[in-house]
């Protein structure tokens, strides 16, 4: 397993992670523990979940008895005031068992936190990484000047963002993905399978793999799909003229 550091932040995290949306479909408690185990002990560290899903939280946080502290451990609130948002961390944390998150997301489609905004979201969220509650802050949003809104400011609290990247995304986000490099702020991809549109796992990743700054958050929904994608951290694509023109005629076929 390849493990990078996520932009200027000091977490060392699996290039491969696994976004626990999908815990909250398995039937069997049990099944969804031995997933995340099987992931955990192929190498990777970083689990990422969100309060919009708390039937996800809450089973991820069961499913990391044992071994919350050797994983990093990433969640997210799209409170609409810095009160709500301490609130969301709070049953953030007591779903997932545990005194602090690594990252936490602010996720928003429309406006970022400033200084002395009446919502009091910007302090919240310093508040937040003061006393510790999260090791680190991040910006999860799906439109494009939102993420560049929050580049532009040199002094930004978000050491980390959050975006939709794949095979069909835009020469935007290949804008942000760079900007992201050039200024050591950590990009996690969003969505690596286009929400299930793209559904071959080797493409996909060979793609993502091109970017070595990219962490692509893998909604894994059970072990042959996590199998799949372990193989190829283990035997990633190669990147040659041909695999450029495989991925150049799913794009031509969706857009």
């Amino acid at each position: 397993m390849e493990y990078i550091a996520l932009g200027k932040s000091d977490l060392m995290v699996s290039r491969t992670a696994f976004g626990a949306m999908s815990l909250k479909d398995f039937a069997d408690e049990e099944a969804a523990i031995a997933l995340v185990h099987e992931a955990y002990e192929s190498g990777i560290n970083f689990f990422d979940t969100s309060h919009s899903t708390p039937e996800s939280e809450k089973r991820l946080g069961d499913c990391l008895h044992g071994i919350r502290q050797d994983v990093i451990l990433s969640s997210k609130s799209s409170a609409q005031s810095g009160n709500q948002l301490m609130s969301d961390l709070e049953e953030s944390l007591a779903a997932l068992h545990t005194d602090y998150v690594d990252l936490f997301h602010f996720e928003t489609e429309g406006f970022l936190p400033e200084k002395d905004k009446p919502d009091g979201i910007y302090k919240a969220l310093k508040l937040i990484k003061k006393t510790g509650k999260a090791r680190h802050i991040g910006l999860t949003t799906q439109t494009a000047s939102v993420a560049f809104s929050a580049l532009a400011d040199e002094n930004s609290i978000f050491e980390v963002i959050q975006y939709p990247f794949n095979i069909l995304t835009d020469e935007d986000s290949k804008k942000i993905v760079e900007r992201c490099q050039v200024q050591d702020v950590g990009f996690i991809a969003m969505k690596p399978l286009y929400s299930g549109l793209v559904q071959n796992i080797r493409l996909a990743f060979g793609f993502l793999n091109q970017f070595e700054n990219v962490v692509p958050v893998w909604g894994v929904r059970e072990s042959g799909e996590l199998q799949q994608i372990l193989y190829y951290a283990s035997h990633p694509p190669v990147i040659d003229d041909a695999f450029k023109t495989e991925i150049e005629t799913v794009y031509d076929f969706f857009n």
